[in-house]
């Protein structure tokens, strides 16, 4: 993310708004003013308005004329949407992380499983979102598909902030938990192919729950 200190250009601006978006510090339908962002962050009006039209073309910000801009509502047709694409593109990621990662990345991946195994036992909802996130990134990174890799990241984007307001329901947790046990241990064995499967399945599974969050907080 780019620090507010060094937003330069229009690009760096957009960078910091989409980890706030992605953060759920600016949710659905809160309207983007122009003039407070330029002074908050000392960017120029220019600059701020160079950033909301990339947002806007990557689809997380809207433009109306005489509203100005907001942080763009997803629909859950959207999120279905976004769902089948996931299922597909983390299920490659996941047997091509069985086949390619190197020993550190195994190893870190394990290293994650068991800090999100700690986040079920103390119940620390916050933290398993944050986990959770690096998880499925490691996964997605160590692959070695740069093109999955950007794809994901613009497709998880405007789904995050429910993403994180899943975990905070126990049974939740604990059931993704439990498939990220399942793929870990599938991905150290080697077996890409029930890797592949386990994940699908896991991607698959989180659209019923995203979609229930979703009318819960107005998405």
């Amino acid at each position: 993310m780019a620090e507010v200190a060094k937003i330069s250009t229009g690009a760096d601006l957009a960078d910091w708004l989409r980890d706030r978006i992605r953060r759920g510090r600016l949710v659905p339908g809160q309207r983007l003013v122009e003039a407070d962002i330029s002074h908050e962050t000392s960017a120029s009006r220019a600059k701020v308005r160079e950033a909301f039209q990339r947002l806007e073309a990557e689809g997380l910000v809207a433009i109306e004329a005489f509203r100005g801009a907001s942080v763009r509502r997803v629909s859950i047709e959207e999120i279905r949407q976004i769902y089948r694409a996931r299922v597909a593109l983390e299920g490659i990621c996941a047997a091509d992380f069985t086949n390619y990662a190197t020993a550190d990345q195994r190893s870190h991946l394990l290293e994650l499983q068991s800090g999100l195994d700690a986040c079920v036992a103390e119940r620390a909802a916050e933290r398993f979102g944050r986990l959770n996130h690096e998880w499925h990134k490691q996964i997605i990174d160590g692959s070695g598909n740069n093109v999955v890799r950007d794809l994901l990241e613009r497709l998880t984007v405007p789904i995050n902030r429910l993403l994180f307001e899943s975990f905070y329901d126990e049974e939740r947790l604990r059931i993704a938990n439990d498939d990220h046990k399942k793929i870990t241990q599938l991905i150290i064995a080697g077996d890409g192919a029930r890797a592949e499967e386990a994940m699908r399945k896991h991607v698959g599974d989180g659209f019923q729950t995203l979609s229930h969050i979703a009318g819960e907080f107005g998405a």
